[in-house]
């Protein structure tokens, strides 16, 4: 009875080590590829960073581009503005520029 106690019990701490051991290499593997997954998720991170600056500066660059073509549109018209001839300061065929002497019924406020 001893001997088989002895056995069982050495047989029990061996199945415990062997499971340990498993235990260990299980956690070892599942460290490895946690670490893989990291350096993937920040090159990927880094990645995705880089792109978003590049277009960021195609962004400036298209922003830079269209104020020179504006600004040059309106140099241009500046330009040309001063050329074209003025309007008639009191227009429209009255003087003063409104109709005095014309009244229809609408234009009278009643208060």
């Amino acid at each position: 009875e001893r001997r088989e106690r002895e056995q069982k019990l050495s047989k029990e701490m061996a199945e415990k080590a062997t499971r340990e051991l498993e235990k260990m290499q299980l956690q070892e593997k599942a460290e490895v590829k946690y670490k893989e997954w990291l350096k993937k998720k920040r090159a990927e991170e880094a990645e995705k960073k880089k792109k978003e600056k590049e277009k960021e500066k195609e962004r400036e660059a298209e922003l830079q581009e269209k104020k020179a073509r504006s600004e040059k549109i309106f140099k241009e018209w500046l330009h040309n503005a001063r050329n074209k001839p003025r309007p008639v300061l009191n227009g429209y065929g009255f003087p003063r520029g409104n109709s005095a002497g014309l009244y229809f019924y609408y234009t009278y406020v009643v208060t």
